[in-house]
């Protein structure tokens, strides 16, 4: 005879309607003290008993049981509702699209607590195919965090994902910066484009876009002070940006560039053709750069006129973007050798690196530093050393 189960042993029936054998479990109860039970089924009674043997081994250690039925895709949409708080909704809107193109129908429906390290190695090798490096980071980032999250709430025990590594992606188009004659062009040909003073900005003190679009008329200083000891140059004080809550991408972003003449002749111009009441610059907290119809600027405005500029300075305007004036900005001041440290504070980044390796592209055909200095310096050991030369140069073996 099949004698009872004890106590505290759970249970093991069989579902007709199912056609399974399903294990169950109570691990407690709830305020209104109602049972709280945790189920598993298996096709065979040995599967059955396996997973009742995990739930009661999980229950005897106090791991919390993960929930069965929870998917890749129920972690991923609560991550996205309630994960996200607080972050700009440009990069909401961005993680979202990454998520249901690339994500959910892969992965989606796999159970989380099924999903193995596997999974997601041959995910993110099929993803490589089609997606740049970073963009695999930014996937890889999302699922991790999504599951990292789920893991807190007690729905899977560990996440796989981080025993994975991103593989090397498909090339993203490279940056690019403009020559000094296609920057002549470019100024050139914005001389009757709305966007003549963002262009003349940008390209020459280095802004970036998300912080002219934020600058506003009394952070412009047109006049300078001649008088001062030093003198004080026409500055514009870079403090705020669109990003979200209006701070600037870091703290030494946070910082006033003098303006060559060009930029404040074009700012003057533009002043005058304001719609605003305000008559004094200091006082007026309008934005400096609008639409036709006085609302902000957004990625999408500056995108379309900067590219019609582009088109009229001979360039191919599907190959350049706003961005790229900024990496111009770097890449020429290099060029006529300004420091690289002196350059990455006027562009606001907290070291050289990456004003060396993402944003100055060399435009010189040929860089011709390093030997203009060898010959300088070995011209000098020559004169002042000639027999020691002469003597290693004889005694070289013949190959």
């Amino acid at each position: 005879m099949t004698t009872r189960r004890a106590r505290g042993d759970g249970g093991l029936h069989w579902d007709d309607k199912r056609q399974r054998w399903i294990a169950s479990v109570t691990i407690g109860h709830d305020p209104q003290g109602r049972r709280i039970t945790r189920k598993a089924s298996g096709k065979t009674k040995t599967q059955a008993k396996t997973k009742l043997r995990e739930l009661l081994r999980d229950q005897d250690d106090g791991v919390p049981t993960p929930v069965d039925g929870y998917t890749v895709a129920d972690a991923v949409a609560y991550w996205l509702t309630y994960g996200l708080r607080g972050r700009d909704e440009a990069t909401v809107s961005n993680y979202t699209t990454l998520a249901k193109t690339h994500i959910l129908p892969t992965l989606g429906r796999r159970k989380l607590r099924e999903l193995s390290a596997e999974d997601v190695d041959q995910w993110l090798t099929i993803e490589s195919r089609q997606c740049s490096t970073r963009t695999l980071r930014l996937l890889h980032s999302i699922l991790s965090r999504s599951i990292r999250n789920a893991q807190a709430r007690d729905k899977v025990r560990r996440n796989v994902v981080l025993l994975c590594d991103v593989p090397t992606g498909r090339k993203g188009r490279p940056s690019k910066a403009l020559t000094l004659s296609q920057a002549t062009a470019v100024i050139n040909a914005a001389a009757e484009s709305r966007l003549y003073a963002y262009i003349v900005l940008s390209l020459l003190i280095g802004a970036r876009t998300e912080e002219l679009r934020a600058l506003r008329w009394c952070y412009v200083d047109l006049s300078g002070s001649p008088d001062a000891a030093p003198p004080v140059p026409p500055s514009i004080s870079v403090l705020r940006s669109v990003r979200a809550g209006g701070d600037t991408k870091t703290r030494r972003s946070r910082r006033a560039l003098a303006m060559p003449q060009r930029c404040v002749d074009a700012l003057n111009a533009l002043w005058e053709k304001r719609t605003c009441g305000h008559t004094e610059r200091a006082k007026c907290d309008c934005l400096v750069f609008t639409t036709r119809v006085g609302t902000p600027l957004d990625t999408h405005n500056v995108r379309r006129d900067f590219r019609k500029v582009a088109e009229a300075a001979g360039l191919i305007a599907g190959e350049w973007t706003p961005r790229e004036l900024r990496h111009s900005f770097v890449s020429l001041l290099s060029d006529d050798g300004m420091p690289i440290e002196h350059i990455a504070r006027l562009v606001g980044h907290t070291s050289t690196a990456v004003t060396e390796t993402v944003y100055r592209q060399q435009i010189r055909p040929v860089i011709v530093g390093g030997a203009e200095a060898m010959d300088r310096i070995f011209r000098q050991s020559a004169t002042a050393s000639e027999p020691i030369v002469t003597q290693l140069v004889t005694q070289r073996p013949i190959p």
